[in-house]
């Protein structure tokens, strides 16, 4: 179903700080990163690591946070950095996507869940708040490219269909978030041609996997620097 222009001028003028009810974020920060050699959401960019970045642009839209983590090293630097969150392990010891995000909704309270890995400093809270608000009586609601991908990890999904349907797709030996999504019903797809009139560049989906990558974020956030200087300038 498209999305009109109607309720994305709804989502940008709203009071942001209006607390969404009912909804929690679940932020993936499990998987290993050896190009890194540290866990990938405690990388640096900017002054602050990359999972800071993430909670703090969505702070406000949802109840509470719940970091998934694999390791009890991992959940005891999470929980230093991130002392009023919910740091969970995983202990099946599988690391994929889909057994992060099982776990992940096992363990929060809400009725819907935001999902989103630690590597994606970019997120638009824009984009996020239009997920949000039309997840309502979906069983998820999820980015689609207009070459037909998906971004799952970027998505809000009812919880407890998710658990249900992840935990069929483990049940069968498979470890893929499509997997558990076909058997969902009730999905809803949002184009990235609509999301792009939230986030032009759709930095939403960069994800920081490589030094390369990192390098790429630091220029852009130091562009933005100067972008906003200039406007400071003009307006002077």
């Amino acid at each position: 179903m498209f999305i009109g222009a109607a309720i994305i001028t709804a989502i940008q003028t709203r009071n942001e700080a209006r607390t969404l009810l009912e909804k929690a974020a679940v932020i993936l920060a499990g998987g290993s990163s050896k190009r890194f050699g540290q866990d990938k959401g405690l990388v640096t960019l900017a002054g602050k690591p990359l999972i800071l970045h993430v909670v703090e642009k969505v702070s406000g839209l949802v109840d509470e946070h719940v970091v998934v983590v694999s390791s009890e090293a991992q959940r005891e630097s999470f929980s230093k950095l991130l002392p009023e969150n919910r740091v969970v392990v995983d202990s099946t010891g599988k690391q994929s996507p889909l057994v992060g995000a099982f776990s992940g909704f096992q363990h929060v309270s809400g009725e819907y869940a935001l999902l989103l890995p630690c590597d994606v400093p970019f997120v638009s809270r824009d984009v996020v708040s239009l997920l949000l608000e039309i997840c309502g009586g979906r069983a998820a609601v999820i980015p689609r490219w207009t070459n037909g991908y998906i971004e799952p990890l970027q998505a809000v999904y009812a919880v407890e269909p998710a658990i249900q349907a992840a935990e069929e797709a483990l049940g069968e030996g498979k470890l893929d978030m499509r997997s558990m999504i076909e058997k969902l019903r009730g999905v809803r797809y949002v184009s990235t041609l609509v999301l792009r009139q939230l986030d032009p560049q759709l930095l939403t989906f960069f994800n920081v996997n490589t030094p390369l990558d990192l390098k790429r974020a630091e220029s852009l956030i130091h562009a933005r620097g100067k972008n906003r200087g200039k406007s400071r300038n003009i307006r002077r």
